[in-house]
């Protein structure tokens, strides 16, 4: 895991967010050290393991699970100067429970599926749905939950439209809905660039996509979203 940072010394300028996240905090990161926009943080994990529960509360503070993770974020609120996630000052970036392909993969949702390999109509619509998705993401709705009651100003991402073959497309898309409906609920505000970087299918345009594997955005989606975090105001 590459963290990121490029958070300056106490007489340069002070980082502008926190990011948090996965490997799609990875091109978040990349285009921020590019533009030369002070921030500190990084992937501090694989996407698989932000979705349950993955940390504990240490008074205000989290405890991640994952002894590199926790200590990543340690090193991050070093930068920082601050002790605790009670103490940071500038928005918390994050893309914790985004990661729908793991969500929506194929064989998890077998049970739920009618003759022909479908879905009943207005499932994925249902509150059954809703629920099922919620319950998957439970912990990374939790560590949003905790960061707004901090008072902290978070911004969380949307995924690449990228479906691997592992995963079912139509859950994949269901699913991101209902964590950014869920997200909205708590106050976090949602970057979604669906309608800028997709084809009329609703796929990843190939330019905004890393061309070594099927998952992630490249360095053009991240450049994006860091115009999108700016417009903000982060």
């Amino acid at each position: 895991m590459t963290p990121y940072s490029t958070t300056t010394s106490p007489t340069d300028t002070a980082a502008r967010f926190l990011l948090l996240g996965d490997s799609h905090a990875g091109p978040i990161g990349r285009a921020a050290k590019a533009a030369g926009i002070p921030f500190s943080g990084g992937p501090v994990g694989a996407g698989r393991e932000f979705n349950a529960d993955f940390f504990a509360l240490r008074g205000k503070d989290v405890v991640f699970r994952g002894t590199e993770t926790d200590s990543l974020y340690r090193t991050f609120l070093d930068e920082l100067g601050i002790t605790g996630l009670d103490g940071l000052d500038v928005p918390l970036v994050c893309t914790f429970g985004f990661s729908a392909h793991f969500v929506a993969t194929s064989a998890n949702w077998d049970i739920y599926r009618v003759q022909g390999g479908g879905f009943a109509p207005g499932f994925l619509h249902s509150r059954l749905f809703d629920d099922l998705v919620r319950a998957t993401v439970r912990g990374a709705l939790a560590f949003y939950a905790h960061a707004r009651a901090l008072g902290l100003r978070v911004v969380s991402v949307m995924p690449p439209q990228r479906v691997p073959g592992m995963s079912d497309p139509v859950v994949f898309r269901a699913a991101q809905e209902t964590m950014r409906r869920a997200l909205i609920e708590l106050g976090v505000e949602v970057v979604d660039l669906r309608d800028r970087v997709t084809d009329e299918a609703g796929h990843q345009r190939p330019e905004f996509s890393e061309a070594t594997d099927g998952i992630h955005g490249s360095l053009a989606f991240g450049r994006l979203i860091l115009a999108d975090l700016l417009d903000r105001g982060l």
